[in-house]
């Protein structure tokens, strides 16, 4: 039997489904129209650093939210494909625990889409890391998984442990803007065996979800210290206040 065929026979057997509420699709991995009406793709204007949604329209300018004008970000630049809301928050919270492996292949699509202004075939994309204990835990890193699968769609070198958590913290939920970057400060180091992958270069640092920025602008001064040229940042999802 060829390829082909192969496949054929085993979208009879197994259709292809929406990855959120299962109904029958064209393709694989892919969204219903309703869902994909219902899911809060990020388009238009967005800040330059965080990749909310701003309103307004979209001249060609770097705009930029109110907390990327108030606090400095370490990064260069940062997008994110969906708000975390609805079916966005469903999606991310499904791969985080609920093991849907599945979600990161269309994930990655869509955060390429997002990845456009920031592509340089150069960078080197890199996971926000975990913690050893959490690793054993969770028994995976969702922020590798998207970021794998974002550099074989982007077509871009990939290293999964350009940055390591030197110590465990404490869950992030609940806590305020100052209290999010004062935990996870100093947290996340360069890998000292990693360093020439970074040296001089850009480097894309990818997480599943984006709040306060706390983590990411501990990756990203972790990359800097490392001797990174500049960082840019991209996340599956991004909290707005507004949203």
């Amino acid at each position: 039997m060829s390829a082909r065929a192969f496949q054929t026979a085993l979208r009879l057997v197994y259709p292809p489904r929406c990855t959120l509420c299962g109904d029958h699709v064209d393709s694989d991995f892919g969204l219903c129209g309703p869902c994909w009406r219902e899911t809060p793709f990020i388009s238009g204007l967005c800040c330059d650093a965080c990749g909310v949604p701003l309103p307004g329209d979209d001249q060609g300018e770097a705009e930029y939210c109110d907390d990327c004008l108030r606090f400095a970000r370490p990064w260069e630049r940062g997008r994110a494909a969906l708000l975390y809301k609805d079916h966005g928050r469903k999606l991310v919270l499904s791969l985080k625990h609920g093991d849907r492996h599945d979600i990161v292949r269309p994930a990655a699509l869509w955060m390429a889409r997002a990845a456009a202004p920031l592509f340089d075939r150069r960078m080197v994309v890199a996971p926000v890391p975990l913690h050893w204990t959490r690793m054993l835990k969770r028994r995976f890193n969702q922020a590798a998984l998207l970021a794998e699968a974002l550099s074989r769609e982007l077509g871009l070198e990939y290293c999964p442990d350009l940055l390591i958590r030197r110590r465990r913290t404490q869950s992030l939920e609940g806590l305020g803007f100052d209290a999010r970057h004062a935990t996870v400060g100093q947290a996340i180091a360069p890998h000292p065996r990693r360093r020439h992958r970074m040296a001089a270069r850009k480097v894309l640092i990818v997480d599943d979800v984006m709040t306060s920025g706390a983590t990411l602008s501990a990756a990203a001064q972790a990359c800097l210290s490392g001797g990174a040229a500049t960082v840019n940042v991209l996340t599956l999802a991004r909290v707005a206040k507004d949203a």
